[in-house]
């Protein structure tokens, strides 16, 4: 089977480069998972753009890593666990927070009700078990939220799928893995 390599920068388009120099500066590297992306530069800028606007959306810096890494858990993605891990500790979650989330519940009762319903929204491809979207409810999100919540999920199936197929090297210390 061919085997997808981490493109170097002469490998990808002029647009490619130019979204590399931005990661470049906005992270201090690229990823190598976003680099894989860029042998597309569609694929990479509509990646980055939904990212960008996802992250200023309704859900805060905690609540979008804790969707990252239980719908990357269910996926079994080792890459985005451990990018995702890194960013989560950034947002002052703990390492026992991210392993919590990572199986499915936080003592956090907002991020508790993310994370059941995007796990089973993860597991079910779309077809959530009802408690859980009733739990999301009562818990004070509304429909905005869920079109946001979903949106994050598609993001990381994305970014989830490219590990899959590519299997490129993880460049983040790994994540823990769960007892």
């Amino acid at each position: 089977m061919k085997q997808i390599k981490v493109p170097t920068i002469e490998q990808v388009s002029d647009e490619s480069k130019a979204l590399f120099e931005v990661m470049q500066k906005r992270m201090g590297k690229v990823a190598n998972l976003y680099a894989t992306m860029g042998y597309s530069s569609r694929a990479l800028k509509s990646f980055l753009d939904f990212d960008a606007t996802l992250s200023t959306g309704s859900f805060n810096g905690k609540q979008r890593e804790a969707i990252a890494l239980v719908v990357s858990q269910v996926n079994g993605c080792m890459y985005c666990l451990a990018g995702h891990t890194v960013s989560a500790l950034k947002f002052r979650l703990t390492l026992a927070e991210t392993i919590d989330i990572r199986k499915g519940f936080s003592s956090d009762k907002e991020i508790n009700a993310i994370v059941q319903l995007a796990k089973s929204i993860a597991e079910t491809k779309g077809h959530p078990e009802e408690k859980y979207l009733e739990q999301f409810f009562d818990t004070g999100f509304d429909e905005k939220y869920l079109m946001e919540l979903i949106g994050l999920i598609t993001l990381r199936i994305f970014t989830n799928y490219v590990f899959a197929i590519t299997k490129v090297p993880i460049d983040f210390p790994e994540a823990p893995p769960l007892n």
